[in-house]
């Protein structure tokens, strides 16, 4: 028999018998390997524990702590959950079972729709087959034998899947269920011991509106008890900072059937902290060496075949409506505005950098079944910037535009992030020495900052190499913010040129820059980050006076003007209702301060302090209180 040579991660090399499976491999190694392992990385690509292995190669065994290793778990959770799909309902019909960022899901076609109570039901069939340890069994099939399986099951979305797939399909099995899967899965079914299946959705097939919609069930599972109760303990927490709710309960924003899914509108509250994130935006823009620009809502339809939108974003645009027997279209996007007032005049190299930048409103066609509160919408507003900039003014400029990013974001109290540095994909526009250029310059802005980041390979847009900044939230939780995108497209589309030094004609180089995103995407992570608890700074209402007695009306009313007269927003509650449940409300609407004043507070021009989540901090004088308030809203806490 012929040998193999296995490469481990120190370095080491051994020689096997040709067909070594990992898990002999692993068992050899004997410790928290043979323990733990769930897969194998052979030269890149995951593997079963129990697929022979028929080449060289290196190693790497994958456990639940990577990233991979979840991934692997997932995938096999969503094929257990598939069993006992099958077991309960023999008509169930399969489409696909991925594991995704958290978790896995199954969408299935079944005459009824699924319960609560079904999912119970689901979940204790799971526990028998986990408590059955079936073993994982890959095996590869032609195409026709794969068809024929399939077809006797009348599966018919896994026959679809088979006419589509461009290599050998391969089916598992564990007990008497045989999935059409490119794996890999865990070695056996008794890997999969805590899970959770959490809800049920639609979902079109393929994502075709067209298509038959299929019941898509999420679930979640993990090695461990205690990490499937931490899990369960957040997603509880997130429920109750879930911006929907929130939203509606403080009075922040709404959306109406009347006007249109996706929509927002902004109530008092919400648009005033809205002001406040704007206000501050500009603030620092201005501090930041930027200009502000605006420009309309709709636009010829030319100015759209020009910037490309038409050919690789039509689907996102809505439908062109008729002006002066011209079709127009409302934006998606901001930056064929700005290249145009660039365009305006001829341009020096002494005029570069330029920094324009505009909270620009934009409206893009989602579907309606993602449409999602304020983080999926179809009209919204994005803190845009373009920067044109000289070669040699580059790296300067992403070195200015990354800290500008990171200080935005926390100063709205994020601190966590995820970088990535997304370089060219397979179809690219521009010269390769440029997109080299861009992406190192990009590299060493990160490094210089001192940020950890990862490479993205291949998924930079077509146009040029970007760094995208995810924030993550109280619960751990990521969100896409900041976005800094090289474009070697438009600056071209547009022919948009500078005179140079030399007196000849070049190329700005063109930088597209959003910090926090969009306002209402952005919004709706505050809400959740904060759950709705806002900092003093942003708080719409900052103190509440509540006067005990109709006695004290007087005095709490020249309270209320002493805080507005020093610039903080306050209110009074001055109804006849006791005081605990005036405390019991402001404290409902995560008001920050609640100065409660009975007769001895308003014989000694005192307040009794009482701080959201802190609770009572006895008897102040008034400007004590303010010069705190005013403390807090300089620090931004």
């Amino acid at each position: 028999m012929s040998e193999i040579t296995i490469v481990f991660p120190d370095g080491k090399e051994k020689s096997y018998p040709q067909g070594t499976k990992p898990q002999d491999i692993a068992a050899e190694l004997g410790g928290r390997i043979a323990r733990e392992a769930i897969a194998a990385k052979l030269n890149d690509q995951v593997i079963d524990l129990m697929r022979p292995i028929a080449e060289n190669g290196r190693i790497v065994f994958l456990t639940a702590e990577s990233a991979e290793g979840m991934d692997v778990f997932w995938h096999s959770a969503a094929h257990v959950m598939a069993h006992a799909v099958k077991s309960l309902y023999p008509d169930a019909k399969f489409a696909f079972g991925p594991p995704v960022a958290e978790g896995f899901y199954y969408d299935i076609h079944v005459e009824q729709a699924f319960t609560p109570e079904d999912l119970l039901r689901i979940e204790e069939k799971m526990a028998e087959i986990v408590a059955a340890d079936h073993p994982f069994v890959r095996q590869e099939l032609s195409k026709e034998e794969a068809l024929k399986i399939f077809s006797q099951r009348q599966e018919t979305f896994k026959i679809e899947q088979i006419e589509r797939l461009g290599e050998p399909p391969s089916i598992y099995s564990d007990g008497d269920f045989i999935d059409l899967c490119r794996g890999p899965h865990v070695p056996s079914t008794g890997f999969i011991r805590y899970f959770k299946l959490l809800s049920v959705a639609g979902a079109y097939w393929l994502g075709n509106e067209k298509n038959p919609m299929l019941q898509r069930i999420y679930g979640i599972a993990f090695p461990k008890k205690s990490q499937l109760d931490d899990y369960l303990l957040k997603l509880e927490e997130a429920k109750k900072r879930d911006h929907r709710r929130l939203g509606k309960e403080l009075d922040l924003y709404s959306v109406n059937d009347e006007i249109g899914p996706g929509l927002i509108l902004w109530h008092p509250k919400g648009g005033f902290i809205r002001y406040k994130v704007e206000e501050f935006w500009r603030q620092e823009h201005i501090s930041n060496g930027y200009e502000f620009v605006y420009s309309p809502h709709i636009a010829r339809i030319a100015l759209w075949r020009t910037s490309g939108h038409l050919d690789f974003f039509r689907q996102n645009m809505y439908s062109p409506m008729e002006v002066d027997e011209q079709q127009y279209l409302i934006k998606p996007m901001n930056c064929p505005f700005h290249l145009h007032i660039y365009k305006s005049q001829t341009r020096s190299y002494r005029d570069l950098p330029i920094r324009w930048a505009e909270l620009g409103t934009v409206y893009r066609y989602e579907r309606s079944g993602v449409l999602h509160g304020l983080m999926r919408v179809r009209g919204f507003t994005q803190d845009d910037a373009h920067l044109f900039c000289r070669p040699d003014q580059l790296d300067a400029e992403i070195d200015r535009v990354l800290a500008f990013s990171l200080h935005m974001l926390r100063s709205f109290g994020f601190s966590e992030f995820d970088v990535y540095l997304s370089t060219r994909p397979e179809n690219y526009v521009g010269e390769l020495e440029n997109w080299d250029r861009a992406t190192e310059a990009l590299r060493t802005g990160l490094e210089k900052a001192k940020v950890p980041y990862q490479i993205d390979p291949g998924e930079g847009v077509f146009y040029g190499p970007k760094i995208d900044i995810k924030i993550k939230d109280s619960l751990g939780r990521t969100w896409q913010c900041s976005t800094i995108q090289v474009d070697f497209n438009e600056p071209e589309r547009f022919d948009i040129k500078y005179i140079g030094q030399d007196g000849k004609e070049h190329r700005p180089i063109m930088l597209h820059r959003a910090l926090l995103g969009s306002l209402e995407r952005f919004f709706g992570v505050m809400i959740e980050h904060y759950a709705g608890a806002f900092p003093v700074w942003l708080a719409p209402t900052q103190a509440m006076v509540l006067p005990i007695t109709e006695k004290q009306h007087e005095y709490a009313a020249k309270v209320v003007e002493q805080l507005r007269a020093a610039g903080i927003r306050a209110e009074l509650d001055d109804r006849s209702e006791k005081v605990g449940y005036k405390i019991r409300e402001a404290e409902t609407l995560k008001i920050p301060y609640m100065l409660v004043i009975g007769q001895k507070e308003a014989d000694q021009n005192q307040v009794s302090v009482r701080k959201r989540r802190e609770g009572d901090s006895g008897l102040a004088e008034i400007p004590a209180v303010i010069a705190e308030i005013l403390e807090k809203v300089a620090a931004k806490s």
